[in-house]
């Protein structure tokens, strides 16, 4: 269980943003923190304290006119720390290897490998050909309908048909080297972690899992060690003092 750090990047600024509120009309979000830094900043940050496999995500649509600018700050973040962060955000089979020659160390996908709901295989396989399972994490991020999780595309929009839950992981496992997996019910919220969905991300022993979603105090960490039974990394958005929150990224490297 260790700390994976994060750069969210959305209209060209690095922020921190209630996730469920993520709109691409408008190119709306409910901000928590707009950093005066960029992206790159982060990245030289998280580089000087040796933390790796962290991820930038693009939150802006490739057809927003943010987009490029979006997508220069997170080449920024890529450029300052070759080999130590992850990439996603409008990652597909004909970019993706450039993202792996610009310095990430993983491309990661979601909204590509669905189409109206459902998985497209052709596609998962496509991206896996194109850079190999050991640079490929899949994006399962979730939300609650009913009793089940299901994993929602296009910056946490839209509901696909697959249901998180130990099948799915096992099946999809053969095809990537980690999973992320915000419970985006709860981030952004600052009101703790979803520990109905780490339980069940912790009861799977697979490839690694990295949970993000809620942590807003230092005992939400303990609470997810202990739900997802010390399996899961994990990543603080707004919560950090980097991002205008209360928990020092100085004594978290050091958990």
């Amino acid at each position: 269980m260790r700390f994976r750090p994060c750069i969210d990047i959305h209209n060209g600024r690095v922020k921190q943003i209630v996730g469920s509120s993520l709109s691409d009309a408008g190119n709306q979000a409910e901000e928590n923190f707009v950093s005066a830094n960029d992206a790159a900043y982060y990245a030289n940050l998280y580089k000087t304290h040796n933390l790796s496999g962290g991820h930038i995500i693009i939150l802006n649509h490739k057809d927003s006119e943010y987009y490029e600018a979006t997508r220069a700050q997170a080449s920024g973040a890529l450029n300052a720390y070759p080999g130590g962060m992850q990439i996603g955000g409008g990652v597909n089979a004909d970019n993706a290897a450039e993202y792996i020659e610009a310095g990430a160390s993983h491309v990661i996908v979601t909204s590509f490998v669905f189409s109206k709901g459902e998985l497209n295989m052709d596609n998962l396989k496509k991206i896996n050909h194109a850079i190999g399972k050991e640079r490929l994490v899949l994006d399962l991020s979730c939300k609650r309908q009913g009793d089940d999780y299901y994993v929602v595309t296009d910056r946490w929009q839209n509901f696909t048909k697959l249901k998180v839950e130990a099948k799915t992981l096992d099946y999809l496992a053969e095809y990537c080297d980690e999973f992320l997996i915000h419970a985006a019910d709860v981030e952004g919220a600052r009101k703790g972690i979803d520990k109905d969905i780490a339980a069940i991300l912790g009861a799977w022993k697979g490839i690694p899992v990295t949970y993000a979603g809620g942590i807003a105090e230092y005992s939400d960490i303990d609470l997810l060690g202990k739900a997802g039974q010390g399996r899961l990394d994990y990543t603080i958005g707004s919560a950090l003092d980097l991002f205008g929150g209360k928990l020092e990224f100085q004594k978290i490297c050091k958990m």
